[in-house]
C-alpha cells in the first residue's frame, strides 16, 4: 500500500529526515514510534505532500507520488489525521463532514451516518461550532472528517495526544474497529501502550533516522531499542 524509500526532508535549512525508509502493507496497523521532535510528525508531512522531501521515493498503491499535492493524494485514496486537528472553527460538526464528500467517488462505508454510528457523541453535537468543542470532540471530528473521503490508507498523527483518559480509551477501540473493516492505517504516536496494542509491525525513529523496523514482538523484546529512544 505504501513504500517510503530513502527521503530526506528539510525545512528550510534545516535537515530533519535522513534517508527514512518504511512500508506499509494492505490492512495493516503500523506505529511511528519516538519521542517528541523525532520526527515522527515531518515523516507523515512528507508523506501527505505538506513537506515533500527533497530526496528519496514515496510510492502509495504501486504509484510514485513523491511531492504531490495534498489534494492528489486525497483523491488517490490517502487520508490524514494531522497532530493539531485543524477543524473548521467556524462551522458545525456536520459542516465539518459535509465539506469534505465527494460526490462523484464511488460510494464507500463512510458518509455522515456512518460516522455518527462510529463516534455516536458526535451526532449529539451535530448542529454545534466546532471551535467550541473539548480536544476530544474535535479530534473525533477530525478522524471522522478523513473517513468521509473513503481512503484507502489513513494517517493518524499522534491521534491521543493531550486527551483524557477515557477520551483515549475510545479512540483506541475505534481505531482496532478501523482495522476491522480492512482499512490500512500509519500510526505515529509518542504513546508506546496505545501504540503496541494496535500495531502489527513498528518503526522507531529517533533524530530524522530510522533506528528500528519489525514486528511488534520483536520490539517487545528488544529492551536495548526500548531504552535508548523510547524511554523518557
Amino acid at each position: 500500500m505504501l513504500e517510503v524509500s530513502e527521503i530526506h526532508t528539510y525545512y528550510g535549512l534545516s535537515h530533519v529526515l535522513f534517508g527514512v525508509s518504511l512500508s506499509v502493507k494492505p490492512g495493516e496497523i503500523v506505529c511511528l514510534l519516538g519521542r517528541n521532535g523525532a520526527g515522527k510528525s515531518t515523516t507523515m508531512r512528507s508523506i501527505m505532500g505538506l513537506t515533500p522531501p527533497h530526496n528519496g521515493t514515496i510510492r502509495f498503491k504501486g504509484i510514485t507520488c513523491t511531492g504531490q499535492k495534498p489534494y492528489l493524494l486525497a483523491r488517490m485514496g490517502m487520508g490524514f489525521v494531522p497532530d493539531d486537528r485543524r477543524v473548521f472553527a467556524d462551522l458545525t460538526v456536520g459542516e465539518n463532514l459535509e465539506i469534505v464528500q465527494r460526490k462523484k467517488r464511488k460510494a464507500g462505508i463512510w458518509n455522515k451516518d456512518s460516522i455518527y454510528d462510529f463516534f455516536p457523541p458526535l451526532r449529539k453535537i451535530d448542529s454545534r461550532r466546532a471551535g467550541f468543542l473539548s480536544g476530544g470532540e474535535q479530534q473525533m471530528l477530525t478522524i471522522g472528517r478523513a473517513l468521509m473521503t473513503n481512503p484507502d490508507m489513513l494517517l493518524l498523527d499522534e491521534p491521543t495526544e493531550g486527551l483524557a483518559p477515557l477520551v483515549v480509551q475510545l479512540l483506541e477501540q475505534q481505531i482496532r474497529q478501523l482495522k476491522e473493516t480492512g482499512l490500512t492505517v500509519l500510526l505515529a504516536e509518542q504513546n508506546q501502550n496505545i501504540a503496541l496494542g494496535l500495531s502489527d509491525r513498528g518503526y522507531v525513529i529517533d533524530n530524522g533516522v530510522i533506528r528500528f523496523g519489525g514486528t511488534i514482538q520483536e520490539l517487545m523484546e528488544n529492551e536495548t531499542i526500548r531504552q535508548k529512544y523510547l524511554c523518557i
